[in-house]
């Protein structure tokens, strides 16, 4: 499941009168743009992972993995030629009511499975070398067997649909709090790498399959331009078209789960 602590400052693009002193600002995001950045902390459940090449053909079950944030820094974090290495959001909306919004972005997570850790393992492997057999019971999943992520990232570009409630307003228009909820699907265009049977990476974008989620959250909105908004997102990944060689003719993986990210 997927949980986000986005913590975003963003530039509000308004209607005219939004701009204007005096003016009801709960009455006037309809039509207004908004444009938000920010950064997450991601966790997965369990999942099945097939891999099926030329060959090898085998299943994993239950296999567990974790993100992988990036040291704060201001070089990492703020920079510009930089900002994408850390797991980040951005999303583009607009409010086509007054408390309703269309918005499209995409978050940026990161994927890795754990190395050392024992499921089960069944199929075959058939290249020559220490791990051609049959399987049917326990492996260890050790670094020279298979190393597998999605950290470039698990990219999960989305639309979403958000409805905001006021929960506070203030008289000089210089702090406004909401609470939202919201739902979307998408693709997920993940960067994998995998280290198999010594085949080389593929370390490219591809389509790999799609997602959906639901969120809720509080957005402050100060001076009518900056936005602090803390959201937690919860959804469904099912990627049957994986990548996992440098040729697509190689290899292919699936897995399927739930995300939480804040």
């Amino acid at each position: 499941m997927k949980n986000i602590i986005t913590i975003i400052a963003c530039c509000l693009i308004a209607n005219s009168g939004f701009a204007q002193s005096g003016v009801d600002y709960s009455n006037t995001k309809k039509g207004q743009f908004y444009l938000l950045w920010g950064w997450n902390r991601a966790a997965y459940t369990k999942s099945n992972i097939s891999f099926k090449g030329n060959d090898y053909d085998f299943k994993l079950y239950k296999v567990s993995a974790h993100d992988r944030p990036t040291t704060i820094s201001a070089t990492d974090y703020l920079r510009i030629d930089r900002i994408t290495i850390p797991q980040t959001n951005f999303r583009l909306g607009y409010f086509i009511r007054k408390n309703l919004a269309i918005s499209f972005g995409f978050d940026h997570m990161k994927y890795v499975m754990d190395n050392d850790q024992t499921v089960f393992m069944k199929g075959t492997i058939q290249r020559d070398g220490s791990f051609k057999g049959e399987y049917n019971g326990d492996k260890k999943l050790t670094e020279d067997f298979l190393t597998f992520e999605h950290t470039d990232g698990l990219n999960y570009i989305n639309v979403e649909a958000e409805k905001y409630v006021n929960l506070y307003h203030a008289a000089s228009n210089n702090c406004n709090i909401d609470a939202l909820i919201g739902a979307g699907g998408g693709i997920l265009m993940p960067r994998t790498n995998v280290h198999l049977l010594n085949y080389a990476i593929s370390d490219r974008f591809h389509v790999s399959g799609f997602g959906v989620s639901l969120k809720a959250g509080i957005q402050a909105t100060l001076f009518k331009h900056l936005v602090i908004k803390l959201e937690n997102k919860y959804g469904y990944i099912n990627m049957p078209d994986i990548v996992l060689h440098k040729s697509n003719s190689d290899g292919k993986g699936k897995q399927a789960f739930f995300f939480y990210c804040v």
